[in-house]
């Protein structure tokens, strides 16, 4: 069973405390100054819109439904606030205010909240049995506060959600960028060991040549010592053989462990990594792949808004290696390539690969890349 976010939890509570503002006027309680028929519609239609709008809010990335959502319910609570001034119904407002700020700049979200105080203000003044003008503006100024200390809390949110994302995203490229250095260090190690064997090896064989030319050459106890001395350097060369190939032995670091150490216990993501066990790539498709992986991890924590991501990574009928991954994001109508992906393309291409997005599937947002075997 999946788990309920306090997000949601959160939304639940604020829809059962938008319906329960309504009752009044719906129950015939309160007499709004429009048609009761009317009053309800414009209430129904005000609280449709503000879900709607609360299931688009994206800070950065706001859809154009999102805030169109937001101005249908701005004016719908005028409306609704307006013509039934008793009662909790300004809550409406405050609602409003908190979430203008996923939707639309926060210099914006002032004006609405100033344009909300006024209606209010208004409304009240207009109203019957409020008392005395300085309690409608004491009134005034107590939801004034209410909607400037919802705004500031929710662009306090806003901005730590934002900033989470790029810490985690910065995580992401900097296990990236460590795993591949680290496989750049056991290649410049395995370069080292060659360049010594071959210094070594070539040394040792020239003087071992020489050695038993010279005893080709020569006949009793002087030949003798050249063999002597040739077979002592052949033992001595065989030990350097033999440490040289110790050290190569040292099994690097594999894919799916380069891969691993990307994906591993990123906040906010659950990351579903397989690798089939008859994957073996070369130094630059790894670090194609190790790249490839960072950029898509990235960019759905920055904007999938997605739980789960799923990558596989296996050979196909053709030898090559292929990458998928797909999360249970919102996805994307068109697919507009940044520099990240961009270059991710190039990478892949340079390696005779390729690489091909879908955001328009049934679930999230997908990336498939190819890259022929070394």
């Amino acid at each position: 069973m999946r788990k309920v976010d306090a997000e949601v939890w959160a939304g639940l509570v604020m829809l059962a405390v938008l319906l329960a503002i309504g009752l009044p006027v719906l129950t015939g309680v309160v007499s709004p100054e429009l048609p009761r028929l009317w009053w309800s519609l414009t209430y129904v239609v005000t609280v449709v819109a503000l879900v709607v709008a609360a299931a688009h809010s994206e800070p950065g990335h706001p859809p154009v439904s999102g805030r169109v959502a937001l101005g249908v319910a701005t004016v719908g609570a005028w409306v609704l606030v307006g013509s039934a001034p008793a009662g909790f119904l300004s809550i409406l407002l405050v609602v409003v205010a908190a979430l203008a700020v996923y939707l639309v700049p926060f210099g914006l979200v002032l004006a609405i909240v100033g344009l909300n105080t006024a209606l209010l203000v208004l409304a009240w003044a207009w109203a019957d049995g409020n008392g005395p003008w300085w309690e409608v503006v004491a009134a005034a100024a107590l939801y004034l506060f209410l909607q400037i200390v919802s705004a500031l809390s929710v662009l306090s949110l806003v901005r730590e959600q934002r900033l989470r994302r790029e810490l985690t995203a910065a995580h992401v490229e900097l296990r990236a960028a460590t795993a591949l250095l680290g496989e750049s260090a056991r290649t410049a190690e395995r370069l080292r060991i060659s360049r010594d064997l071959h210094d070594t090896v070539g040394h040792s064989l020239t003087v071992l040549s020489l050695e038993l030319e010279a005893a080709r050459h020569r006949e009793g106890e002087g030949a003798q010592a050249h063999v002597v001395r040739a077979g002592a350097v052949a033992r001595e060369l065989l030990g350097d053989v033999r440490a040289a190939v110790d050290e190569l032995r040292t099994r690097p670091t594999d894919l799916r462990e380069a891969l691993e150490q990307v994906v591993h216990d990123i906040p906010g993501l659950e990351v579903r990594l397989e690798v089939a066990g008859d994957v073996e790539v070369g130094e630059e498709e790894s670090a194609a792949l190790v790249r490839a992986v960072q950029e898509i991890v990235t960019n759905t924590l920055r904007h999938a808004q997605a739980r789960t991501l799923s990558v596989t990574v296996a050979r196909d009928g053709e030898g090559c290696t292929v990458l998928q991954a797909q999360d249970d994001g919102r996805g994307a109508a068109r697919v507009q390539p940044g520099h990240g992906l961009q270059g991710l393309v190039e990478r892949f291409e340079a390696l005779g690969g390729e690489v091909r997005f879908d955001g328009q599937g049934p679930a999230g947002f997908a990336v498939v890349a190819r890259v022929p075997a070394a």
